[in-house]
């Protein structure tokens, strides 16, 4: 049964969903209508963004069937796991439901091994949406990426903290796949531009176990700044450690991904000089945030799950697939190209899509005050 919200409850079993996704979809005045795949990480490391993502997205949802839905039908979301620690590989199931017709578009926020594996599956067939920061590059048919990348996150924040506390000894550590060693990569290379030194490079499997001893090394390394491209619990785990060895007394972290589910759950005592870059958080104090804030707890309530980055990227990827969808005269397919200039859609960050490497959201560089990000400084 679909709710209000226009999305349907599913056990994610294997070939249950199917059946459920296969079942006919008729909307307002018998419609058919238009189904969006929710693909969110509901287990594992990344888990805890789950909530946030489903909240920001049922907003979405609910504005748009107010209006006109997307391509003129009712929007239907189903929620389906899209955690690499997924009982069902994620692909295989996007690839059953697309050969089914039983989905017509993908909004995705995941980490970026999980989209790889999912465009060979999906080809274009579908539009596939991809909200989260990433690494860039990626240039798969029907793929639209609508988050920031490396040149335009990172590269200014670690520039901003090398001059304003003069940081020149950087520790990297992050989880082993694509996202934390592309970004590294840039990373390497913006510090030694800089006139600053390696001294720490690790990556690790999610939940490895390993933290402790790796957070102990960072802190002999002689490291002044770190970055941390860890996901979910893994960043949690690894802020606990940091605080409780003391390191943020003489220790900076970056982090592109931490975000206030995060502060919540590493505690109050353990987030001192932890700075984050980003082109949303839930304090902004901007007209578009304001409104989106509003509208979020107006719908959800007080005990809302919190607003951050992540959570909110998928109430704009389908707002973002709304305009997609419905440019007059055009084929979603093209889109993606330069020449089709820019895509404007409702966004909490001032967003306009420019191209998978472009967007005019401006980024901000917060400092964690308490559990809450605070003194933002907006760096591009």
């Amino acid at each position: 049964m679909r709710t209000e919200l226009g999305f349907s409850p599913l056990r994610h079993r294997w070939p249950e969903t199917l059946d459920l996704l296969a079942d006919d979809r008729r909307g307002r005045g018998g419609t058919r209508a238009y189904r969006v795949a929710l693909l969110i990480p509901m287990c594992g490391a990344a888990g805890l963004w789950g909530p946030s993502c489903v909240a920001s997205a049922q907003l979405a949802v609910r504005e748009l069937n107010r209006r006109t839905g997307i391509a003129g039908r009712p929007v239907e979301m189903a929620i389906i796991d899209s955690a690499i620690e997924a009982e069902i590989p994620v692909e295989d199931l996007i690839g059953a439901l697309i050969e089914m017709d039983a989905v017509d578009a993908i909004v995705g926020m995941h980490i970026s091994a999980v989209r790889q594996r999912l465009t060979r599956v999906v080809r274009g067939r579908i539009p596939y949406v991809y909200t989260p920061l990433y690494e860039g590059g990626e240039r798969a048919p029907g793929v639209f990426t609508i988050g920031d990348t490396p040149p335009k996150q990172l590269g200014p924040a670690i520039a901003h903290l090398h001059t304003r506390f003069r940081l020149r000894n950087w520790a990297l550590i992050g989880n082993d796949y694509v996202w934390p060693r592309t970004s590294h990569d840039y990373a390497k290379a913006r510090i030694a531009a800089l006139g600053g030194s390696l001294v720490y490079e690790r990556y690790l499997p999610f939940a490895s176990g390993d933290l402790s001893e790796q957070v102990d090394r960072i802190g002999r390394s002689g490291a002044d700044g770190v970055l941390v491209s860890l996901v979910g619990q893994d960043a949690v785990e690894f802020n606990r450690i940091f605080g409780a060895l003391e390191l943020h007394k003489r220790i900076f972290r970056l982090s592109c991904a931490i975000e206030e589910n995060g502060l919540l759950a590493s505690g109050i005592d353990n987030l001192d000089r932890l700075f984050a870059s980003a082109s949303y958080f839930a304090a902004l104090d901007t007209a578009e945030n304001a409104s989106f804030r509003e509208a979020y707890h107006t719908l959800h309530g007080d005990r809302a799950p919190v607003l951050n980055a992540l959570g909110q990227s998928t109430y704009e990827g389908f707002q973002f697939l709304a305009s997609l969808v419905s440019e007059p005269g055009g084929d979603w397919r093209e889109a993606r190209h330069a020449a089709c200039g820019p895509i404007a859609y409702r966004s909490a960050r001032q967003s306009v899509y420019i191209s998978n490497a472009s967007n005019t959201a401006p980024i901000y560089l917060a400092r964690a005050d308490g559990i809450v990000f605070g003194h933002f400084e907006e760096i591009t």
